[in-house]
């Protein structure tokens, strides 16, 4: 085995020593190198923190030379913070949150952390992951699925800063962004039947999804002010067999097509519409038409171009990170609730009235 060469070094000689391979760099080396303190290296690595820019210049330089990168555990351990965020969200929820994790995990690093995701197969699943959460330490959690009081209360007993994204917190004081569902889909209704269409059939999603049951409520709530008739509401898992095998059971429960079908997402629309228009030979919107929510990307094809209802993700990303950071940095206040306007995107598979496009109002409350 060869030798490894050491170089011993002593303030005042020019030659710095660079540590030998097999052994961590750690912030000590970076401050020897540099001629500088190691609380000015740990100020160099921490965003926002004063540091003036010879003194970075020659830290970095230093850094980039012995190829140092800041160890986040032991920074964690001296700051007591993690540097974490939880995200909690359910795979069935697979509408936008493609496009709001890569939304909240853009702003969450502007904060100078990292996302943590954590996914349910259901939403009543989230006591099993919440142990987990707790293990990490996180600095905070953003959670798009139902809390329960006592839940809610546990962030608190554990000083854990909570935004619930989409979700409403009936009773119990917590920030949250969310739109307004039910009156998204009481719109709908409305400018469905302005159309012309009575009567209507419901494809609903998972009944432990706090949303599409915003969303169902909605609907009924409507059509029984419209005086119309009840509608036609089954069951579905927001997937896209759910909306063919949807779509069958409303037939042979009405005995005939229905004229309108609002399924609780967009995949389940495109279900719909694939069964309705390739394996029933029913023409849509000339015979029924066929609504969802969410405006997936998938939605906007050509081949489907749905009828559907698009929520201001980004914002409410940005904002929910944003209220999240208030309360990291000052704790406590009073709970804030956001809520954003949902706007209709008026594809081809539905029959409308032009009325206007935007639904709800932006409130804080």
């Amino acid at each position: 085995m060869r030798k490894k060469n050491t170089v011993a070094w002593t303030p005042g000689t020019t030659a710095r020593p660079v540590p030998g391979a097999g052994r961590r760099v750690t912030s000590y080396d970076v401050a020897l190198l540099a001629g500088v303190s190691q609380s000015a290296v740990s100020r160099c690595f921490k965003p926002g923190a004063s540091i003036s820019p010879a003194t970075q210049a020659k830290v970095m330089q230093a850094a980039i030379r012995l190829d140092y990168i800041p160890n986040a555990a032991a920074r964690s351990l001296i700051t007591r913070r993690s540097n974490l965020v939880a995200v909690i969200i359910s795979n069935l929820a697979n509408l936008y949150y493609p496009q709001a994790l890569s939304d909240l995990s853009q702003q969450i690093a502007r904060l100078g952390k990292r996302l943590l995701l954590f996914t349910l197969e259901r939403e009543a699943d989230i006591g099993k992951v919440l142990s987990d959460v707790w293990q990490y330490q996180v600095d905070g959690a953003v959670v798009a699925a139902g809390l329960s009081d006592e839940q809610m209360l546990e962030f608190g007993r554990r000083d854990v800063p909570l935004v619930l994204f989409n979700r409403s917190p009936r009773e119990h004081a917590v920030h949250a962004v969310l739109c307004d569902q039910g009156e998204a889909a009481r719109l709908l209704v409305s400018r469905l039947a302005e159309a012309g269409h009575r009567q209507f059939a419901v494809i609903d999603g998972p009944g432990d999804s706090a949303v599409a049951q915003e969303r169902k409520a909605g609907v009924l709530d409507r059509l029984f002010t419209l005086g119309l008739p009840a509608p036609i509401v089954v069951s579905g898992n927001y997937d896209y067999a759910s909306g063919g095998r949807g779509l069958r059971k409303v037939i042979d429960r009405l005995g005939r097509v229905p004229d309108a079908v609002i399924c609780g997402n967009d995949i389940m629309a495109i279900g719909c519409l694939d069964t309705a228009r390739h394996q029933m030979g029913i023409q849509v919107p000339l015979q029924m038409s066929v609504a969802g929510f969410d405006a997936l990307e998938a939605s906007g094809w050509l081949s489907y171009d749905i009828t559907t209802l698009r929520q201001p993700v980004q914002k409410m990303a940005t904002d929910a990170v944003a209220m999240l950071g208030e309360l990291m940095e000052r704790r406590g206040g009073n709970a804030e609730r956001r809520r954003y306007c949902s706007y209709l995107v008026e594809g081809s598979t539905a029959r409308l009235t032009s009325e206007p496009q935007r639904f709800g109002m932006m409130a804080a409350a």
